[in-house]
């Protein structure tokens, strides 16, 4: 599945729901459903920057050249929207993910419905996974 229609996906399951209170679970659901980090990735090595609570954030290049990612947070909010990128962003190669238009985050309404913090903790989250896969690409 491409970038692209794991972004359609995501946009058609947020269409399911009808108000934030309902979104919101969603996302805490696919927080709790992120495969745990290894702990020895939970390391000020692998937080990202930018977020209010602690994010880690851990690339892999697997044997096909694609980048896999393993995530956690400390607060289960930010844990689901770490969840949403690892799940649109993995298993693309280094290029895919360097060149993504990450536009699901403005179609499923997200900019508009977290707080500034969380806004840019999430735009820091892009931004991490963004600069891993250009420094895969330049292995």
């Amino acid at each position: 599945m491409t970038i692209n229609e794991k972004q359609d996906e995501l946009i058609e399951d947020f269409a399911f729901y009808e108000d934030w209170m309902e979104k919101y679970e969603y996302i805490i659901q696919l927080g709790k459903e992120l495969p745990l980090i290894d702990e020895k990735y939970k390391t000020e090595d692998y937080i990202i920057k930018g977020c209010q609570s602690k994010v880690w954030l851990h690339p892999d290049m697997n044997d096909q050249g694609k980048v896999d990612f393993a995530a956690d947070s400390d607060a289960i909010i930010t844990k689901g929207l770490v969840s949403l990128m690892v799940k649109v962003l993995s298993g693309h190669t280094p290029k895919e993910i360097a060149d993504a238009d990450l536009y699901f985050i403005d179609q499923i309404g997200l900019k508009d419905h977290l707080s500034p913090t969380r806004a840019n903790g999430l735009l820091a989250m892009v931004k991490q996974m963004k600069l891993y896969a250009v420094a895969l690409q330049m292995k």
